[in-house]
């Protein structure tokens, strides 16, 4: 197409411009809120069209060169826009520099054949952009301590993980160091996104995020700290068993997306008991939050930050452990050996033993009817665990309230088993 527009009138090249046009006004409109922006919406709109004219004309021509000059223009003409103000005491707008270049960038890959991949990253752009003060939220309030385990969990996953050997040792082949170390990652991966958004968030939109997020880093903590705090007090009895049975779901959830990337043949069988625990959980935690006072106290969880080395390495243990255990027992005492070790694993750590069948589920050891069992009972048992926390800590009054949504989780959960 591209050769043939200097020998006809070019209509054909309407719809990339148009998508720059687009590409343009969705950036330069959060660009337009920021008083102090020398480019607007009309000059990042501008500035993806000339984008992509300057690639068809580089084309056409054949000179590279003419899009390197396009790209100098734009940001001689920005700069110098910041530097005729430069006595001013504005922001500097190196962000705004950034974004206009990206932006004549973009414009330039929709010529190019690229546009979808331009769409979707200029809407990440803008997001970036506007989530500014949330952006700026999460380094003031990740301690220095936090910072450290991001970084000794950068350099254990992009420099150690692809270092360790991809080779199947031990007992029965199932201990992998590259496959048991990504399911480490994968863990804390999750863990730590629910931890920088719990501490990020906080508790300004309630107990649904706040079951949401203390479910996603550790539903055993929040099920200690609601325990402790609903107990005795009855303002606090309706709200503590929202956020105890909305942790306790996330788990389910959590099962799920790491089934669907570790072992997706599974899905199919696992998905029906997973999100019968979820319905049946949701419709009691819906109900309990229409009975809760809006105004009660909320309060953030006191976790460890899961990409913590000790915490990372911890788990990679308890993995191993596990993964070898139950084959061990799979091996020597059949279904109800893995059973046992599920149940056994499941009442502190759910995770563990989900990885380790799925593990097993992929190398041929274990039956999806089995892998499936395994899960649901160390979910099971890992509920168990937690209600009697809830009773030891809270009291009976709270205990019956959180009776209630555990009792629709594990019905949930039975119900997608048994229909198996």
């Amino acid at each position: 197409m591209e050769t043939s527009l200097l020998q006809n009138n070019g209509i054909e090249a309407l719809p990339q411009f148009l998508t720059s046009l687009a590409i343009g006004l969705l950036i330069g409109l959060e660009r337009e809120r920021n008083p102090s922006a020398k480019a607007g919406l009309r000059t990042f709109a501008l500035v993806a069209v000339f984008g992509t004219l300057s690639a068809l004309l580089s084309t056409e021509l054949g000179s590279p060169w003419l899009l390197v000059a396009g790209l100098l223009a734009v940001a001689g003409m920005i700069i110098a826009a910041y530097l005729s103000n430069a006595g001013e005491k504005i922001d500097p707008g190196t962000t705004t520099v950034v974004a206009l270049l990206l932006c004549y960038g973009l414009g330039a890959m929709i010529w190019y054949g690229l546009a979808k991949l331009a769409v979707m990253l200029a809407i990440g752009i803008t997001a970036l952009l506007y989530f500014k003060p949330e952006l700026r939220g999460i380094s003031q309030k990740l301690t220095r301590r936090d910072l450290v385990a991001v970084l000794q969990f950068s350099v254990l996953t992009f420099i150690v993980l692809p270092i360790l050997p991809n080779q199947n040792y031990g007992p029965y082949d199932a201990f992998n160091p590259h496959q048991a170390w990504l399911m480490v990652v994968l863990i804390s991966g999750i863990s730590l996104a629910g931890y920088a958004a719990l501490h990020v968030v906080g508790t300004r939109y309630g107990a649904p995020l706040l079951g949401f997020f203390g479910g996603l880093v550790s539903s055993t903590a929040t099920t200690m700290i609601y325990a402790k705090h609903g107990k005795g007090n009855q303002a606090m009895l309706n709200l503590a068993a929202s956020v105890i049975v909305i942790a306790s779901m996330v788990v389910l959830l959590r099962l799920l997306v790491v089934s669907a990337a570790v072992a997706y043949g599974a899905l199919p069988s696992l998905l029906p008991v997973l999100a019968g625990g979820m319905l049946f959980g949701l419709a009691v935690a819906l109900y309990n939050w229409r009975k809760m006072s809006k105004a009660t106290e909320l309060f953030i969880p006191e976790t460890s930050n899961p990409a913590e080395l000790h915490t990372a390495i911890g788990f990679g243990l308890l993995y191993v452990i596990v993964l070898l255990g139950s084959a061990w027992m799979a091996d020597i005492a059949g279904s109800q050996g893995l059973y046992a070790v599920a149940v056994a694993s499941g009442l502190t750590d759910v995770d563990a033993i989900t990885l380790s069948s799925l593990r097993l589920f992929n190398l041929g050891q274990l039956s999806e009817q089995q892998t499936v069992t395994a899960i649901a009972l160390a979910f099971l048992a890992n509920l168990a665990f937690k209600f009697g926390m809830v009773v030891f800590i809270g009291g009976w009054a709270l205990a019956r309230q959180v009776a209630t949504g555990f009792g629709a989780i594990a019905f949930g959960v039975l119900v997608g088993l048994f229909a198996l």
